[in-house]
């Protein structure tokens, strides 16, 4: 046993797979500690915040900030008030100009607003360009211009009494907060998905909810699978015709079609991450049971085998010590397959609408489905599915080479 222990874990493929998913795990564990409370509690009002670090901006004013100076401040602030569209307005509105179109370099924001100064007139009127036109390019003139004044900001304060705005502070451009100061501060590395909800905190415990239906359901499937075909292929006869017929009849109608049908029959309101892990397992044995009835009648009339019977031993003793033990290793790398089958199987259900409901706990299916519905892809918030999508890749990646790494240690034509 700890040679065998020793084999695989000398593996490559074992050690690389079983590597990346006890990262996995132990990101899965540790992180929850750190940053608790519910994955489900929407905190942001706008859908598909980006990712970063977010400053309560009304905390922020009440702070004392330090005068800086920081190197290419302006430059930045310029480039920031120039989305990709207004440059490619203000390159429409040189070229009408007379300014050659391969002298204009839209990248280039410190040469672009030298041209831009030099050639603007907002009394022009380019033909066939309208007034809603010119008086976009009048409002982006108009913004440049305080940027590059760098005007302060006034912060005023409606009196009780009378009424009226009273200013309170003047925020420069040199005045800078740290956000140690501010009192409200929340990092989200992968920003918020379509209902404002923290993604990394999703993910995690969608991660972790997957995984359990995986497992949750791999067990069942597997347990199914090695019963039946320990069965059929040991005792044949009627209950191997039996058993049989009905894996060929599950294998006949395709899977995936059995669990939308069911998962559809049981409603979206008693549809639990259990119960579609139970749903799963329960449609998913039927290439275990084939594949140890294979194993098991190679196995029925070897001499120990044979010995056993002849020594008056039960079934459950020929099965448990003679045969068991030869079919263990595949039946451990079926079982590492039928986890990976089953995370991918919840994610296509709640792709579709047929996943575990929504109200309880996030699933990595469930994620996809809500990115999908919102749009994300289309509209370019990769983090609400990408991050999702590497997940996903990630643990089916890990338990295939595991899976691969237990068939060279056991499967003496595999080996180098």
């Amino acid at each position: 046993m700890k040679n065998t222990i020793r084999q695989i874990f000398h593996s490559p493929k074992f050690l690389a797979g079983f590597s990346i998913l006890a990262a996995m795990l132990l990101v899965l564990f540790i992180y929850p500690l750190f940053v608790t409370g519910n994955p489900l509690q929407m905190i942001g009002l706008s859908s598909f915040s980006k990712p970063g670090t977010y400053v309560s901006v009304y905390d922020a004013i009440n702070t004392t900030p330090d005068i800086m100076k920081l190197p290419h401040a302006d430059e930045k602030r310029l480039a920031a008030k120039l989305s990709d569209d207004d440059r490619i307005a203000m390159k429409e509105w040189l070229v009408a100009a007379g300014i050659p179109e391969a002298d204009i370099d839209i990248t280039d924001t410190d040469a672009l607003l030298e041209l831009w100064s030099d050639n603007y007139d907002p009394s022009a009127k380019p033909a066939g360009m309208t007034m809603a036109k010119r008086n976009y390019y009048k409002r982006l003139n108009a913004n440049l211009e305080a940027a590059l004044k760098g005007t302060e900001v006034v912060v005023s304060e409606e009196d009780p009494e009378t009424g009226e705005l009273n200013q309170i502070k003047f925020v420069k451009d040199t005045d800078y907060v740290n956000t140690k100061d501010v009192v409200n501060v929340i990092n989200l590395p992968l920003g918020t998905d379509n209902f404002g909800r923290d993604v990394l905190k999703e993910l995690v415990s969608a991660t972790k909810t997957s995984i359990m239906i995986g497992l949750i359901a791999g067990t069942i499937a597997t347990l199914i699978g090695l019963t039946t075909g320990l069965l059929a292929g040991y005792l044949g006869g009627w209950l191997d015709d039996l058993i049989l017929f009905i894996t060929n009849l599950f294998t006949v109608i395709p899977g995936f079609i059995m669990l939308i049908l069911i998962s559809y029959g049981i409603g979206q309101d008693k549809r639990g991450a259990t119960t579609v892990a139970i749903v799963i397992g329960l449609t998913s044995w039927t290439w275990t049971t084939r594949s140890v009835r294979s194993q098991v009648i190679s196995l029925r009339n070897r001499d120990h085998v044979n010995l056993s019977k002849l020594s008056g031993h039960s079934l459950a003793r020929i099965i448990a010590t003679d045969i068991l033990p030869y079919i263990a290793s595949y039946v451990v790398m079926a079982f590492i397959l039928q986890i990976s089958t089953a995370i991918l199987a919840e994610a296509q259900l709640s792709m579709i609408g047929l996943g575990p409901k929504t109200s309880e706990v996030p699933t990595l299916g469930l994620m996809m489905n809500w990115a999908m519905l919102y749009s994300a892809h289309t509209h370019g918030y990769w983090w609400a599915y990408f991050p999702v999508l590497m997940v996903i890749a990630l643990i089916s990646f890990s338990l295939n080479l595991m899976n691969t790494g237990l068939d060279q240690v056991f499967n003496p034509t595999l080996r180098d």
